[in-house]
């Protein structure tokens, strides 16, 4: 029903003025969803209040409420169309009246991890796109269709965001700008291995993706305790997103996941100066897929000790900076970073082979992120000491990736398995850091259990190759010609 649900929806922005492409139609569908979600989670809250015999204070004042604005019914539970809205009068009251009493709530809110901060965040970042009501009457009716009481209906819901997510990274420009495949997360979330109690820290957060997948980690690891689960919602999961659209995706995609709260905050993280990161800023795990290729500006880069443009080179130092001592991170990065000879390449190796063990590269085959035809790998690394040895693996597929082809957790296991012993075998071996060029820092993946396949070849063979094809070539002309 929720799959139909989104599709109906998306048909019906399609033909409004003011949706123009698969990114408008999962921003307007979000805070939509979100006020839809407010008022199961408030009913939620009303029930729990009532079965441990204390009264519950709403959030939303009355005529705010999705009940009165939205769908209102009547006794029959049917919507009373007398009373719903519709039209320029719907628009009307969104625009002018309830967008502007929810963004109050940023100031008025007790603080930053409360679910009244982050109603008011969402609807500063936000403007009501759909410009007929009467295209937005029908979006609501359809989205109050939709249920998050049950853990199964959240857990269903939440896939199928990450489903839309998935499609509008797809229609975007960058592919992997929004959305990293999930097994791919699942696999980086188990080699780094949170545990409770640890603050997991996103600096180029999206759609939340890293932080959604190591909350359904932590939260099945253990029987959680009350305390594990206070734990959990507040003080685990951070991130920072520059852009307005992937902040309210990522928030939404961990409040459908469960996490009430996140602590995900709208910001420039590269505008903030390395040298002013203290330890109380510090997380203990950092899962991060940070842009590649942007281009920052000279003001940016004065924030950072190696100046370059490269947006991913910043927040790998931003990463290395803010990560504390002991503690873990997997990040994914352009293969060129292991090679590039540039200063700024050099000089991050090596920062990151002294101040970090660089214990594991893991090598991905190209077409791993869809749409993007980058060749990327994943950095996992703990900070404090010194690299040693590096474990490189090499994902070899015996097929290509792509849109109906795309990586799963099974290609996955292998390296999982191996990685926990470092193992060599066909597609792994390791390095030791005694043997890099401390001029370049190179950590190029040279694969030395298989044949280097572009080796040049012997300019002699090849003449001696092409003498052989003509002389065939002949022949069967001479074979052609006989038989006409």
């Amino acid at each position: 029903m929720f799959e139909q649900t989104f599709k109906n929806i998306d048909d019906i922005l399609h033909k409004d003025a003011g949706c123009g492409s698969e990114l408008d139609y999962v921003e307007q569908t979000s805070w939509i969803l979100f006020l839809k979600y407010l008022d199961d989670f408030e009913k939620d809250k009303k029930t729990a209040a009532e079965l441990a015999g204390k009264s519950y204070e709403g959030i939303i004042d009355k005529q705010y409420t999705w009940e009165i604005w939205a769908v209102p019914k009547g006794k029959d539970g049917k919507i009373d169309h007398h009373k719903a809205l519709t039209g320029d009068d719907l628009k009307d009251f969104v625009d002018h009246k309830l967008f502007p009493y929810l963004k109050k709530f940023k100031t008025s809110a007790e603080s930053a991890d409360t679910i009244e901060y982050k109603i008011g965040e969402i609807f500063n970042e936000l403007k009501n796109k759909i410009q007929s009501g009467y295209n937005l009457r029908e979006v609501i009716n359809r989205i109050d269709e939709l249920r998050f009481r049950s853990h199964a209906e959240k857990h269903e819901m939440s896939h199928l965001y990450e489903d839309k997510i998935k499609n509008m990274g797809n229609a975007g420009r960058n592919g992997g700008e929004y959305y990293t495949p999930r097994p791919l997360i699942k696999t980086i979330v188990k080699v780094v291995a949170p545990t409770i109690g640890n603050k997991v820290y996103d600096g180029a957060v999206a759609s939340a993706g890293f932080l959604a997948e190591a909350f359904e980690y932590l939260k099945t690891s253990k029987n959680l305790t009350t305390k594990d689960a206070e734990t959990l919602q507040k003080k685990t999961f951070y991130g920072k997103e520059k852009k307005s659209l992937a902040y309210i995706i990522g928030t939404m995609n961990m409040i459908l996941h469960g996490v009430e709260a996140p602590n995900i905050v709208h910001t420039n993280t590269l505008a903030e100066n390395l040298a002013d990161i203290q330890e109380k800023d510090r997380y203990d795990i950092i899962l991060a897929n940070p842009p590649f290729g942007g281009k920052e500006r000279a003001e940016v880069q004065q924030n950072f000790p190696i100046k370059t443009g490269e947006t991913a080179f910043l927040f790998l130092q931003h990463f290395i900076k803010i990560l504390k001592a002991g503690g873990r991170a997997g990040v994914v990065i352009k293969n060129t970073f292991l090679s590039n000879t540039d200063n700024a390449s050099v000089s991050l190796r090596k920062l990151l082979l002294e101040s970090c063990n660089l214990h594991t590269v893991l090598d991905l085959p190209g077409g791993t992120f869809t749409g993007a035809g980058v060749k990327t790998v994943v950095l996992f690394f703990e900070k404090g000491a010194p690299t040693q040895k590096v474990w490189f693996y090499q994902l070899n597929l015996d097929r290509n990736l792509g849109k109906t082809n795309p990586l799963n957790e099974n290609d996955l296991a292998e390296f999982v398995r191996l990685q926990k012993t470092k193992a060599d075998s066909e597609n792994s071996w390791s390095v030791s850091v005694a043997d890099v060029d401390k001029t370049t820092y190179d950590l190029s993946v040279k694969n030395p259990h298989k044949k280097d396949e572009t080796a040049l070849r012997d300019p002699q063979k090849i003449l001696d190759e092409m003498q052989r094809l003509d002389k065939e070539s002949a022949k069967i002309m001479k074979v052609i010609g006989r038989l006409r």
